[in-house]
């Protein structure tokens, strides 16, 4: 992944809004109706090729395909591609398991009235109202991965006819936010288990990166998971239970390198109170000893926006660059640039300018179905991101960024 020399670089977490036609084509897929492949298959291939073509023209740096051959939604596209696996309605005694459901938490409890109003509104109930039993021997089934690979890179190829910089990232899911809570049948224990879905998830992994692209690893669970766990469970619990899939989404990214490589972890996107999300400085050490180059983290909304002080006191590996979320996700208020050139070069001023990059809090859109922002307002946001970056650049080096 390029890193500016001299200027700082933009990118964001991946997901972008889908366009309607798109979205009707994914509502057929999902609703289990019929509908033409061929034509779906062209759809995306354009779509992705046009939102490419749109990110390059607003100045981002490192783009994606904005998640747009992923159904379902950020993580839970990796059902279809793996074998061993089943879904099935979870029963109440498993909804109410914090270990088990997909959703939950202190944050639901302690706002109850409008987490009931917000999750019939999005749809949310709906896709956290399952739970995966691994019945078989996981394996990675489905390469649809290669059918987004040619896409971002046909997109890239493109676009770098006028922006010849321009450099692409594939977000894929993380052993921890693969399958949480599933139900485990096949495997002796949950080291065993998560170690095969390790093995599983680098084939994909392995083939964005082998195709010169960089891979991002996507991992909300991860942090998400404490709220839900403590209490009732201890800290040192979920520190367990977090260390282990740390653990093994390390054995996941063996052979990729570090430099083509990032982790993003967030709280969960969704727009609410989060009064009970977990802060950065009891996670950052698990954080970092996933050996990936680039860690791309919540750093604008207003529960985490304090939360940059932490690095005055964690140091971080040569080589390593941090991605703060710079603009959020999560309302309707575009960012000015000048608070987000504050925020880059805030942090810039501690880890150093050139181990800093421009990102955003989270994915516009985790599903073809949920988007936070109107797009209008999100194309807005990253325009900001990139004018932010260019008054970064010229406090950080004393002069503006290069066209």
């Amino acid at each position: 992944m390029p890193q500016g020399a001299d200027r700082i670089l933009t990118t964001h977490v991946g997901s972008l809004i889908r366009p309607p036609k798109l979205i009707e084509f994914w509502r057929a897929i999902e609703d289990g109706k019929p509908y033409d492949e061929a034509a779906f298959a062209a759809c995306l291939a354009e779509s992705v090729v046009a939102v490419v073509r749109q990110q390059a023209e607003t100045g981002i740096d490192i783009v994606s395909d904005g998640e747009f051959a992923k159904g379902l939604n950020w993580a839970f596209y990796i059902f279809k591609r793996l074998s061993g696996i089943t879904v099935r309605t979870a029963t109440a005694q498993e909804m109410a398991d914090p270990m088990a459901s997909m959703g939950g938490g202190r944050d639901h409890e302690a706002f109850a009235e409008f987490y009931a109003e917000y999750d019939a509104a999005t749809g949310l109930a709906k896709r956290l109202g399952n739970r995966v039993v691994v019945n078989g021997p996981i394996q990675y089934a489905k390469h649809q991965v290669l059918r987004d690979i040619e896409n971002l890179k046909a997109g890239i190829a493109l676009a770098k006819e006028k922006h010849p910089s321009l450099a692409g990232f594939l977000p894929v899911v993380a052993p921890a936010s693969a399958l949480p809570g599933a139900k485990i049948e096949h495997y002796k224990d949950e080291e065993s288990y998560l170690f095969a879905l390790a093995d599983a998830l680098h084939e994909e992994y392995k083939a964005i990166v082998d195709a010169g692209l960089s891979v991002q690893i996507d991992d909300a669970f991860l942090p998400y998971m404490y709220e839900r766990m403590v209490p009732p469970m201890s800290r040192a619990d979920y520190l367990r239970w977090a260390g282990l899939r740390i653990d093994a989404l390390n054995h996941a990214l063996a052979g990729i390198p570090e430099e083509r490589s990032r982790y993003h972890i967030c709280w969960g996107s969704w727009n609410g109170p989060h009064a009970f999300d977990v802060p950065l400085k009891e996670i950052i050490d698990l954080v970092l000893k996933v050996r990936v180059g680039y860690y791309s983290f919540e750093a604008a909304n207003p529960r985490h926006a304090h939360e940059w002080r932490v690095w005055e006191s964690v140091k971080l590996r040569p080589g390593q660059v941090l991605i703060p979320g710079v603009i959020s996700h999560a309302t309707n208020i575009v960012e000015h640039p000048e608070l987000v050139a504050e925020r880059i070069v805030r942090l810039a001023k501690i880890v150093g300018r050139e181990n800093v990059m421009g990102g955003t809090d989270c994915g516009f859109a985790q599903s073809p179905f949920a988007r936070r922002v109107h797009p209008s307002i999100m194309w807005a946001k990253l325009k900001a991101l990139v004018e932010g970056a260019e008054i970064a650049t010229q406090t950080l080096w004393g002069k503006r960024a290069a066209a």
